[in-house]
């Protein structure tokens, strides 16, 4: 777990920045045909996205495709930090295998049995660009390479402009390859962005909902501990958080800042 100072810093961060970082609606997504490449099925197309999030689909997969991931150039919200992509797989993707390419050198990213799984893999864009290549097939009917994409600034942690943060306890925790799966119950919402987290009605305000958080932050075994400060990003539709401090360690810290007249921003407690 982050120490109570270290997770009280990153948790006033991410409360009281406010975010408008803004992409263009254009050039998000991509849709080609491999058929197009059917007489040179070693050719290799250049495609460039410049957008937060997005959609590519290749149907019927032959040679290969560059994927040049870059944020639209109008945006300066994310020139201080370094660029971190995302890419889901859809479902019933298949057709080829996803590599990073960077200097004429490939590194394997996914395989084309793996796809099916819908895991998310991240990687820093310095890293290079996504090259697409179709795997060897002697029928590429009913292959369809298709994935969504998001990138995120590493200098905040998470891309504010999905920002969640919220009070509440875990009800579940299931763990999961590299992360931990849990369902939350929550006692106050201070914001999201998406409708990540359901209302239950009733007098009492109270919504549920289900987050991931990596397993190094350790909430492991039995839920419950009391309640939590959780802060992060919503990721292809799900809610992604750092680790969260104890709201009463939260709380003990904010209000001594409050003190000493360095608390950012004001946070209603009660």
């Amino acid at each position: 777990m982050l120490s109570p100072i270290l997770a009280y810093l990153v948790a006033m961060l991410l409360l009281c920045r406010v975010a408008s970082s803004q992409y263009s609606s254009d050039q998000c997504s991509w849709r080609g045909s491999g058929l197009t490449h059917e007489s040179h099925a070693r050719d290799v197309e250049q495609v460039y996205l410049r957008c937060s999030q997005g959609l590519l689909e290749w149907l019927y997969p032959t040679g290969a495709i560059i994927v040049n991931l870059r944020p639209n150039t109008a945006s300066q919200a994310l020139s201080g930090g370094h660029l971190t992509a995302c890419i889901k797989p859809a479902s019933d993707s298949r057709g080829s295998n996803i590599y990073l390419e960077k200097g004429g050198e490939l590194r394997l990213l996914l395989r084309e049995q793996d796809q099916a799984l819908g895991q998310v893999h991240c990687f820093g864009l310095q890293e290079g660009a996504l090259f697409v290549e179709a795997a060897t097939h002697q029928d590429i009917s009913r292959k369809i390479t298709a994935f969504q994409y998001e990138l995120f600034s590493d200098r905040q942690g998470a891309e504010l402009h999905s920002l969640t943060a919220a009070r509440g306890s875990i009800s579940a925790v299931e763990e999961k390859e590299g992360e931990s799966a849990m369902s939350v119950t929550l006692s106050r919402l201070y914001r999201q962005k998406s409708r990540v987290f359901s209302s239950g009605g009733g007098r009492a305000r109270r919504w549920a909902g289900r987050v991931k958080m990596p397993l190094r932050c350790g909430v492991r075994g039995a839920p419950g501990g009391g309640e939590f400060l959780f802060t992060g990003t919503v990721r292809f539709g799900e809610a992604w958080l750092g680790c969260a401090p104890r709201y009463k360690d939260f709380l003990k810290l904010y209000r001594e800042a409050v003190e000493q007249g360095t608390n950012p921003c004001h946070i209603d407690t009660e």
